[in-house]
């Protein structure tokens, strides 16, 4: 059976483009997915690890006025991360990610298992909200597997 990594890396492929990540919640774990696939360093530039505030404004480029305005854990942020990625990591195609993992850090308005994923690409840039359930581990697992998943719509969809 063909793994959701293993059909993202064909696709990279066959369009001709390339990929990078960055990372804040999931740390690293969309990255581990995707270079668990052999031959996936011609498609798959790179990632950031971009887990604190400081790191999304002085590496990636998030503006400061936008964490302090909408909140770290945001539709925007995650945009401007997958923005910043795509241009920082020189790639066709970046997927960004911020959220409360658990199993403390929410509040009402955001609670544990609050995920935001980015997609940046020439098109546009995009982002999509998830609330998960589970423990930590469970949330970073589920929020990865959504991203790569949103990823593999995204890309099948591309002329």
């Amino acid at each position: 059976m063909v793994s959701l990594e293993q059909e993202i890396v064909g696709l990279l492929r066959q369009k001709g483009l390339t990929l990078g990540v960055v990372e804040s919640a999931t740390g690293g774990l969309i990255s581990h997915l995707i270079t668990d696939v052999p031959g996936g360093s011609a498609y798959y530039k790179g990632a950031i690890t971009a887990y604190s505030s400081e790191v999304k404004v002085k590496v990636v480029g998030v503006k400061a006025d936008t964490i302090d305005r909408y909140g770290v854990v945001s539709p925007q942020v995650a945009e401007e991360m997958a923005q910043g990625g795509r241009r920082v990591l020189g790639v066709d195609i970046c997927l960004a990610d911020t959220g409360i993992a658990g199993p403390s850090g929410g509040t009402p308005d955001k609670p544990v298992g609050l995920f935001y994923i980015g997609l940046s690409h020439q098109a546009g840039t995009w982002s999509r909200r998830h609330q998960f359930q589970g423990s930590r581990e469970q949330n970073k697992l589920s929020a990865a597997s959504a991203a790569l998943a949103w990823l593999k719509e995204y890309l099948t969809a591309l002329e």
